[in-house]
């Protein structure tokens, strides 16, 4: 019983298919990664979109989540690690970024 319980308990841990695929893993941390989702400030597809707009000394300010859906894997990722004045730090994974990336170019591939 313990052998059969070891290969069962193996071939689950190694098995190259996984629940989720990493484009729906992507989706997952792409609208709620921990906290305030991506898609809240870039949009559904990553487009960009308007966070606010509001007045400042009597002048008109527009806070604006710019278009992540055309940039480079390197690019992308090194945007996400480094501090920025208004996006949060997430503290993403390697792994993570590459799902974000992909659900990202997902939703642009079927424009």
């Amino acid at each position: 019983m313990y052998r059969l319980f070891l290969v069962i308990f193996v071939n689950f841990v190694f098995a190259e298919e996984s629940f989720i695929t990493s484009i729906e893993y992507g989706k997952m941390l792409y609208e709620n990664p921990r906290g305030i989702g991506c898609v809240e400030c870039h949009g559904q597809a990553g487009e960009g979109r308007m966070i606010a707009e509001y007045y400042h000394k009597k002048k008109a300010i527009s806070l604006q989540g710019p278009a992540i859906n055309h940039l480079k894997f390197e690019v992308f990722a090194k945007a996400l690690q480094e501090s920025k004045k208004v996006m949060p730090k997430y503290y993403l994974t390697k792994n993570e970024i590459q799902a974000i990336f992909e659900y990202i170019e997902s939703k642009n591939s079927t424009k």
